[in-house]
């Protein structure tokens, strides 16, 4: 596959890449398929090039995708290492990367890589696209100016951060571009049947728990265009769950018929509300709706965490939603 002229600034990445040695790869809170994919990737590129790479997330990877980290690569974040570069890929903002951003403050060079509209620019070096379908298509295109290989289990990382991102490449952010990486992908070892059943086809029971209340708890605008339901600790708890099986339950409610917007709010133990967000019309930009509530994201899935009572945190979220929706019509 033709991957085009090389930017300037992957010339920048790959010259301070190999001048390291040390380089501490980061991604975002709660990480998702895309930031997993793009941390595994990109970790264990480098320690075949012969680096100190420490791969950290202060959450871990989610269940579904364990078997693409069978050594346990990804870590928690260690207080007091220095690293000669960090490499922060699909996290928005510094706070994004929780833990692993703090931690991480002694340093010397700053690499962001991500594909948010509402990315701060926070690096020494950024490279940020917010017409690529996902983080991952970036990465798979730095492996290649970098000319680095991409093993089987490289191949499965990145296919599992670009075929999460794009929705099993249903978004309307796909684009050409997205099936010609996933093909090359394929042709380069990625199992796709392994890669489908674990992600998409290996729910655990807790999970389906969580999916029953959901389902017999969710509630609706008058005019049905809105859905909403709450997680809370009491939740988990009774399904054996936590936060990280929530992860795209919020898809069930977006799929309802006549759903324009579908929230999900999670009452969280340290005073705050995780508000997670979606949209399937392209008229109504939670992205915007998140950013200026102080979370951010893309127009079709986003979020924010609020500090604010659980009443006080939805009557603020639904008002911002319906004035979206109306200014639509």
């Amino acid at each position: 596959m033709r991957i085009g002229k090389r930017p300037k600034t992957a010339d920048r990445i790959l010259k301070a890449v190999r001048e390291a040695r040390s380089i501490c790869v980061a991604g975002h809170m709660r990480p998702d398929g895309d930031c997993v994919g793009c941390q595994l990737a990109v970790g264990l590129a480098l320690r075949s090039q012969g680096k100190e790479a420490a791969v950290w997330n202060e959450d871990g990877v989610p269940p579904a995708m364990r078997f693409l980290d069978p050594e346990g690569l990804m870590r928690k974040p260690e207080p007091g290492k220095r690293f000669d570069v960090v490499f922060a890929v699909d996290a928005a903002s510094f706070e994004r990367l929780g833990e692993a951003g703090r931690c991480a403050a002694e340093r010397g060079l700053l690499i962001n890589v991500d594909h948010h509209a509402s990315n701060t620019r926070y690096g020494d070096v950024n490279w940020v696209n917010p017409h690529a379908p996902a983080t991952g298509e970036l990465i798979y295109r730095l492996f290649r100016y970098g000319r680095w290989p991409i093993t089987p289990r490289i191949a499965d990382c990145l296919f599992v951060a670009i075929s999460t991102d794009t929705g099993s490449f249903q978004y309307p952010t796909t684009d050409p571009a997205s099936f010609e990486i996933a093909a090359d992908l394929l042709r380069r070892g990625a199992n796709l049947g392994e890669v489908c059943r674990r992600v998409y086809h290996s729910h655990p029971l807790r999970r389906a728990r969580l999916l029953q209340h959901l389902y017999n708890s969710f509630r609706l605008s008058k005019d049905q265009r809105i859905a909403w339901a709450w997680l809370t600790p009491e939740v988990f708890r009774k399904a054996g769950a936590d936060p990280l099986d929530s992860e795209d339950l919020i898809d069930h409610l977006r799929a309802l018929e006549p759903v324009t917007v579908a929230c999900v709010f999670q009452e969280m133990e340290n005073g705050r509300v995780r508000v997670s967000l979606r949209s399937k019309d392209p008229r109504v930009d939670v992205g915007r709706i998140a950013a200026a509530l102080g979370g951010g994201g893309h127009a079709a899935a986003a979020g924010v965490r609020l500090r604010a009572a659980p009443a006080a945190a939805e009557r603020k979220v639904l008002s911002a939603v319906r004035q979206a929706l109306d200014l639509a019509a």
